[in-house]
């Protein structure tokens, strides 16, 4: 049968060798089965901008994806938090589509919502004001106009100060707040969701003025990968191993 596969924030970096054993094989393997690869942010620890391309470990993770793309599985790209500097030139280089956050289309007949996740959380208002400020397009530009060095050594200190932040923060203020999805169900006309960032992976139910919509939580690869697999007769957990 035919059938796609969805998975999100793996958090790849030469730091995280179990991570990158698993995506290997899982692009190999399960990936290559699949029409459809849709990965929904965060497929790097965080990335600094396409001109970091030539980066040996990032060349490693772009042959991978350029490879499985070659061989027929359509590959599909979400900016997520971590790494939503990923652009037109990386998709490129990976042989894949670099989709807008949400993004709403078919599968197999059931009218899907894909996104990242983090606009959901609408309780986290700090984490909001600063995702507002990032997507900015006047920050972007200020910000890449800096050298490769300085927009990494930046991220690592964000990436310090948001570590310690998480340890004081509610856990239910980093989860997804239910009024925020009811709107965006309600907005894209009640369709499925899908998506990552909270690393809580599940299967949820929305009622939503009278309607019922399944929302699906995709996990993250720290601990244990794991993919969905969608196709005509609904949704599954898919097992990845490495």
């Amino acid at each position: 049968m035919t059938h796609s596969l969805l998975i999100s924030d793996l958090h790849l970096s030469a730091c995280h060798p179990h991570s990158m054993a698993a995506f290997r094989h899982f692009i190999a393997s399960a990936a290559a089965q699949a029409d459809a690869l849709y990965i929904l942010g965060d497929l790097f620890d965080y990335w600094a901008g396409d001109d970091d391309m030539q980066d040996e470990f990032h060349q490693q993770v772009i042959a991978a994806m350029r490879s499985l793309a070659g061989n027929g599985t359509r590959v599909y790209l979400m900016q997520g938090n971590r790494d939503l500097l990923m652009g037109e030139a990386l998709a490129g280089a990976c042989g894949a589509v670099l989709l807008t956050d949400p993004t709403l289309l078919d599968l197999y007949g059931t009218p899907t919502l894909l996104s990242h996740g983090d606009t959901l959380c609408t309780d986290d208002v700090e984490y909001q004001h600063f995702r507002v400020q990032v997507h900015s397009a006047d920050f972007q530009s200020q910000f890449l106009a800096q050298s490769l060095a300085a927009r990494k050594a930046y991220i690592e200190q964000l990436r310090a100060r948001s570590a310690t932040e998480k340890q004081y923060k509610a856990s239910a203020i980093m989860d997804v707040n239910d009024d925020a999805v009811a709107r965006l169900l309600r907005e894209y006309h009640y369709p499925r969701l899908i998506h990552g960032h909270t690393h809580r992976p599940q299967r949820h139910e929305h009622n939503v003025d009278g309607r019922v919509c399944e929302r699906w939580v995709l996990g993250d690869w720290d601990t244990r990968a794991n993919a969905l697999r969608v196709d005509a007769s609904g949704i599954r957990w898919q097992t990845v191993a490495d």
